[in-house]
Parts: structure tokens; C-alpha cells; sequence
């Protein structure tokens, strides 16, 4: 075959592809109907996943599972679209990593909106403002996200889902020749995440700017000659801003952990599940020490624990968000939630993913 056999034989298989999407489309109609009539979520991530793992299985060619995930998480978010759509906030600004994460779940054609604090997401999906929100909850260089986890301590809201994101640089300008760049814009953290590629790039013939957001780096890089921007791939293609390099990052394991968001959601079990409490415990010798020995009797392992301040009036008492394996279903993590009743705050069950 010659190279115009061979486009022919694509552009039949692409209209084979757009008339099976279209099919697929029409019975998503259906679904949202009737999730419509129930009041029912539109998202459900333990779902997808199960598509995923299956597709997974069955795939005997070329696409691996993160191919087959990229490809089916977009169409599972024009699918949303067309059963309900529904509108998301995220922590921003625009082109920030937490909106790359929002649109890895949701896709390009989601209605976006993005807030300026991690208390403003809370507070928009609390008043229905929004039905799902985005915010970061731990990085595995520099912790967990404090303002997270105590707006989980104070707003009625559930997790939904997580999303673990590997955090990947890119370096940005219109200049062409990295030897032209007489300065770069970045957020400080990224500076600090960054320093092996800008000394061995520039040394300290180069001039820092710290500003709030790579977003905005970004932007003042497109806006000033001579500069260069260390920021997220969503905010250089946000910018149109040209990438001279990708993944600058120091260390190649990088990830941040996302948290999905929304009000009286409970997902069904799935294979492997992770279930978010917040315990706030009795103030005597051994009480933690208790608690946490039920998650060994029952064999139930976890993945997480954290204290917050309670905040209440003259008192230094503490929150102790949990993560463990498991669904609020199950027998085990049922008996521990009964046992402990009004000490515990259930979160959420969502698939595991970290």
C-alpha cells in the first residue's frame, strides 16, 4: 500500500469510529434520562474504572491501559456533558495544575470555573453553586494541603474521587535559543523544584521572578521578550506559549494528589476502594491508641493520618483525618462506624487510585 491507500484506510476506519460514538452517544441520552428522573449522579468514577479495567483486558494491539484511560476519560466526559451538564470549580487560576487535574476527569467540554482559594471550592459546592469541586489535598515533596483538610474538618461536603497527578514542568518562551533569556517567571515553589535544570541551563546569569501562579509566568512571558516561564503544560497551551523543554522537574516522582468533590454523594463499592473519615476522639491516655488498633483487628490497612486543630474556643484538641482501604459497605468498616457513632465524620468511599 502507499501512503494514500493507507490514509484512505484510516479515514474509514475514523468514520467507522465517529458512527460507533455517535450510537454510543444516543443510549448515553438514555441514561441520562433516566439518572435524571431519579436524581441520580452523573458521575461515577468506580464505573469508569471498571470500563477501563475491562477495556484493558480485552485489548490485544497497540494501546496500553494509560492510552485506552487517555482516550476513554474523554469520552467519558462528553458523555456527562450529554447526560447532565454540570458545572465544575477548581482551585485556581486558569492553566494551574489543579485545572489540569479537574480536566482529566471532566474533559475540555466541561463548564470550568475557576476560584481563587481552596475555601471558595468548599463553599461553592456546599450551596450547590457548583456540583463538583477540584483541590489539591497532599503533594508527595512538600505535604499535605493544611486549608484542605480543614475546610474537610468544618463544610458538609463528601470525596467523590482522587486524582494522583504526576507535577510536570515544562519551560516556556518565544524565544527560541534558551541562550536569548535574560529572565524566567515561576511561582517559588517551582523555582524549588526546578534548580538542578536552571543551574545547569543558566547558572546565575539569570534573573528569578517570583509571582503567584505559573499561569500567571506564563502569560508574562508571552507578554516580555527575553523571558522564558516555568509552568504547567495546560498554562503554555492556555498562552499559546511555545515549550522549549518538558518535564524540568528535579524528581521524576513528583505527584500530587487531587481531591473530587461534591454534596450527599455515595459511590458503589468497586475492587479496590479507599474510604475518608475524620475522628474526633475523647481527650484521655490510650484513646487513639485504641481507636486505630480496631483497623488492626479487622485487618483493615491504612494509608493516611493527619491531625488538624479542632478550633474549638480555649482548647487545644485535634481532628485526625483518616484514610484507610475499604468501603463504607463493608462489614469491618461498618462495625468501626457504628462502634464510634458521633466521633467519626464519614467523607467518603472512592475508588483507589494512590
Amino acid at each position: 500500500m502507499d501512503l494514500n491507500e493507507l490514509r484512505g484506510k484510516i479515514d474509514g476506519l475514523d468514520d467507522q469510529l465517529l458512527d460507533l460514538l455517535s450510537k454510543r452517544m444516543e443510549v448515553v441520552k438514555a441514561v441520562g434520562e433516566l439518572k435524571k428522573h431519579e436524581k441520580s449522579i452523573i458521575y461515577r468514577p468506580e464505573r469508569e474504572k471498571a470500563i477501563i479495567d475491562r477495556l484493558t483486558e480485552l485489548s490485544q494491539g497497540m494501546l496500553s491501559r494509560s492510552a485506552i484511560e487517555a482516550i476513554f476519560l474523554e469520552i467519558f466526559a462528553v458523555s456527562r456533558n450529554i447526560e447532565l451538564p454540570e458545572k465544575v470549580a477548581y482551585l485556581g487560576p486558569e492553566g494551574s495544575f489543579t485545572h489540569q487535574a479537574a480536566e482529566s476527569r471532566f474533559g475540555a467540554m466541561s463548564e470550568y470555573i475557576s476560584l481563587r482559594t481552596i475555601k471558595s471550592v468548599f463553599d461553592n459546592v456546599e450551596t450547590g453553586r457548583v456540583r463538583f469541586g477540584v483541590v489539591p489535598i497532599e503533594n508527595n515533596q512538600e505535604g499535605s494541603v493544611a486549608e484542605t483538610i480543614d475546610m474537610l474538618c468544618e463544610r458538609d461536603v463528601k470525596i467523590v474521587a482522587e486524582i494522583p497527578m504526576a507535577i510536570n514542568f515544562t519551560f516556556a518562551s518565544m524565544e527560541d535559543n534558551p541562550k536569548k533569556i535574560k529572565k524566567i517567571y515561576s511561582k517559588d515553589i517551582a523555582f524549588r523544584q526546578c534548580r538542578e535544570f536552571i543551574q545547569d541551563y543558566f547558572g546565575d546569569d539569570i534573573k528569578l521572578v517570583e509571582v503567584a501562579s505559573t499561569s500567571k509566568a506564563a502569560k508574562l512571558a508571552l507578554e516580555n521578550e527575553n523571558s522564558a516561564a516555568i509552568c504547567s503544560h495546560i498554562a503554555a497551551k492556555l498562552y499559546g506559549l511555545p515549550i522549549l523543554f518538558d518535564n524540568i522537574e528535579d524528581s521524576k516522582h513528583n505527584t500530587t494528589r487531587f481531591l473530587i468533590l461534591a454534596q450527599d454523594v455515595l459511590n458503589q463499592k468497586s475492587e479496590n476502594d479507599k474510604t475518608s473519615i475524620l475522628a474526633k476522639l475523647s481527650d484521655r491516655p490510650g484513646a487513639l491508641v485504641d481507636f486505630l488498633k480496631e483497623f488492626s483487628f479487622r485487618d483493615l490497612n491504612l494509608t493516611k493520618i493527619e491531625s488538624r486543630p479542632a478550633r474549638i474556643k480555649d482548647s487545644f484538641k485535634y481532628w485526625f483525618l483518616i484514610d484507610f482501604d475499604g468501603h463504607y459497605q463493608d462489614e469491618k468498616v461498618q462495625q468501626i462506624l457504628e462502634k464510634y457513632g458521633d466521633s467519626l465524620v464519614f467523607l467518603g468511599s472512592y475508588v483507589k487510585l494512590c
